[in-house]
């Protein structure tokens, strides 16, 4: 489980503001997480969760920043991007995700499209942190074509 209290210390201490800004969004997307309504404490996969959130945000931020031509923003954006992914799980290789995804249609039985949600909702389960949602499901549909 990340300790993100030592982390953002270390940034400090190291002047890294790019380090400490990123920190500071995922210390503040927990304890936003553990204070909802329900919800206990952060589990490591719930962690592994917002941070992919936090990535997601920012690289969808960096693309409509570089359609807008502010590529001062864009590179703010996708140095965060590059802070936060040094703690996810390296990704999963193409190959790798292909034999997973053919041994969970195998598992559930899937032969066509019609099958995907009982495809995707395993793949998700089974993947989650290890591949981005997007490429799993580019990977089923080529699969089950």
């Amino acid at each position: 489980m990340l300790d993100i209290n030592k982390e953002i210390k270390a940034a400090m201490l190291a002047k890294d503001a790019v380090r400490l800004a990123s920190l500071r969004a995922v210390k503040t997307a927990f304890i936003m997480a553990e204070t909802e309504k329900g919800a206990g404490d952060l589990t490591a996969e719930g962690q592994l969760k917002i941070i992919q959130k936090q990535v997601k945000q920012r690289k969808d931020a960096a693309t409509i920043y570089q359609e807008q031509g502010r590529e001062d923003l864009a590179a703010d954006e996708l140095a965060q991007i590059a802070v936060l992914e040094s703690f996810l799980p390296e990704p999963m290789s193409d190959s790798d995700l292909e034999k997973v995804v053919a041994s969970i249609i195998a598992q559930v039985g899937a032969t066509s499209m019609a099958d995907m949600g009982k495809v995707m909702a395993a793949a998700s389960q089974q993947l989650s942190g290890q591949a981005d949602g997007k490429l799993i499901a580019a990977k089923v549909r080529q699969l089950l074509a």
